[in-house]
C-alpha cells in the first residue's frame, strides 16, 4: 500500500525536464498517481493542490473540485506543493 506525502514540483525542473505534463513530471520523480485516460476526460488522476498554480493547455472534460488538479493535462505556472503517493 502506498504512503502519501507532500512534495515539491519546482517550476525550473518541470520546464527542463523535457515532461509534456505535470503527470509524466511526476512519475519521473518515482511519484504515484491513479490515472486512466492521460487527457483530462476521466478524472481518475484529481491530486490535491496545496500551494501554487497550474494552466490547463486544454480545458479538461472532468470534474475537478476547488483544491485539486489534473495532472494528466496540467502545466504549472509557479513551484507547486501537491499530496502524492510514493511509490
Amino acid at each position: 500500500m502506498s504512503e502519501k506525502i507532500q512534495c515539491r514540483v519546482d517550476y525550473s525542473n518541470y520546464t527542463s525536464s523535457g515532461c509534456q505534463s505535470l503527470l509524466e513530471y511526476i512519475e519521473s520523480q518515482d511519484l504515484e498517481v491513479h490515472y486512466h485516460c492521460r487527457d483530462g476526460y476521466c478524472g481518475a488522476c484529481r491530486t490535491v493542490l496545496v500551494e501554487g498554480e497550474v494552466n490547463y493547455p486544454k480545458e479538461p472534460l472532468a470534474f475537478v473540485r476547488r483544491g485539486e488538479f489534473l495532472p494528466c493535462c496540467s502545466e504549472p505556472l509557479t513551484d507547486l506543493l501537491i499530496e502524492a503517493e510514493k511509490l
